[in-house]
């Protein structure tokens, strides 16, 4: 006689758990992000701004990065505090390059997209 699905369900929860969730150990787990010097040079914007450069890459592709390069010049902050404000807006002049040059291929398309995501990202910090 085959015991009915009623039966095996029963015994199923019966049984003790063996996957439970182990118990807290109290350790404390820091993650830290560790950003390229391209992605360490985008510059903390004020929030509009940053929305704006984000509608630039959005539809033309290294436009809202190139604008933010200025913006370090006008004296934006990024997480390269020990290279010089001119090293930086290289920076975001080649990585605006890089969104432009690739976009034919939607790389550059879709880097300049999140680019401008990380901009507003930064730029909610910020304030």
């Amino acid at each position: 006689m085959d015991p009915s699905p009623k039966d095996s369900e029963s015994a199923a929860a019966a049984e003790p758990s063996r996957g439970g969730a182990a118990p807290s150990s109290g350790v404390v787990v820091q993650v830290r992000e560790k950003k390229g010097p391209l992605r360490a040079a985008i510059p903390y914007m004020p929030f509009p701004v940053a929305v704006i450069c984000l509608f630039l890459n959005t539809f033309v592709p290294g436009l809202g990065t190139f604008v933010s390069a200025f913006t370090v010049l006008c004296g934006a902050r990024t997480d390269l505090p020990d290279r010089h404000m001119c090293c930086v807006f290289w920076l975001n002049i080649a990585a605006a390059l890089i969104q432009i040059l690739t976009a034919i291929v939607m790389v550059g398309w879709i880097m300049s997209i999140f680019w401008g995501m990380d901009m507003v990202i930064l730029a909610s910090k910020y304030t």
